[in-house]
């Protein structure tokens, strides 16, 4: 018996078995689960094909708010996928959503690539670094020190202070790691004594935003991913069918001391299908 099987026990297979014939919609991640970088995995086409032929639907679920949908949609195009936008949902949306149900059209002092201004200003929010209603940081790759300082004022203003995901490092290619949002909110965190908001996976913003967008209860869905402490505690936290995939971010060795227990472990996408 291999690694694998041996955490996927028979009992524990037959019920992930009757779970997963409920499932209507997958949410599988993007980077580290269909593909690595730049690099569609030669599997992905395979697996999204028989999730169809099985009578099952999917969608796309990231943390990076770097890109936004049609970014997304236009890199997902040059791999070959030929989906529709409305398939991707990013914390940046997640985030947008949440706002706009709190304070729609409020000022925003918003750390974030220039796609995801647009998107923000596009939903009718005011992006200003004077007097704003709330400091917003995403996965910024322009993020300075006249940023930081900005921020950091604000918030011990009292300006209310959101981050829209928490991961730490974003996996490159060839094994490289790539400073993130949450490590960008360390700083500002130490600087302020003051934690934000955090909308991304695994928060419960991002899910019930994906509830919504699917329009399926949480027994429908089943998220796919390759990050313990986001796809999986997410699934977890909140009584949805996981699946951890080992072609990114976690090892087979991590589960060893990990609290976060996946309801079933493959090595990469397509495996699953021998489940369905």
């Amino acid at each position: 018996m291999n690694d694998i099987e041996t955490l996927n026990i028979e009992s524990k297979v037959i019920d992930v078995k009757r779970r997963l014939s409920d499932i209507s919609i997958f949410a599988i991640d993007m980077d580290g689960t269909i593909y690595l970088g730049k690099n569609l995995f030669p599997f992905t086409k395979t697996f999204l094909d028989g999730l169809q032929n099985a009578g099952k639907d999917f969608v796309f679920l990231t943390n990076n708010s770097s890109r936004n949908a049609n970014d997304y949609f236009l890199k997902l195009r040059k791999m070959g996928l030929e989906i529709e936008k409305t398939r991707i949902y990013t914390s940046g949306d997640a985030t947008i959503e949440y706002l706009q149900a709190l304070a729609p059209g409020a000022r925003i002092f918003l750390m974030g690539t220039n796609n995801l201004q647009d998107d923000f200003a596009n939903a009718g929010f005011i992006l200003t670094d004077i007097d704003p209603d709330f400091v917003v940081l995403g996965y910024d790759l322009g993020f300075n020190y006249k940023k930081l300082d900005k921020a950091c004022q604000f918030i011990r203003q009292g300006v209310t202070f959101i981050a829209t995901h928490p991961d730490l490092n974003c996996p490159l290619e060839d094994g490289k790691m790539a400073p993130d949002c949450g490590s960008l909110t360390a700083a500002i965190v130490a600087s302020t004594g003051i934690s934000p908001k955090v909308i991304g996976k695994p928060h419960h913003e991002m899910l019930n935003g994906l509830l919504s967008r699917t329009h399926v209860k949480k027994e429908n869905l089943c998220i796919i991913g390759d990050r313990l402490s986001t796809d999986i505690k997410m699934g977890m936290d909140f009584g949805v069918l996981n699946v951890l995939v080992l072609t990114g971010e976690a090892k087979i060795e991590d589960l060893k001391t990990s609290s976060f227990t996946p309801d079933l472990v493959v090595k990469k996408t397509v495996d699953l299908m021998q489940y369905l």
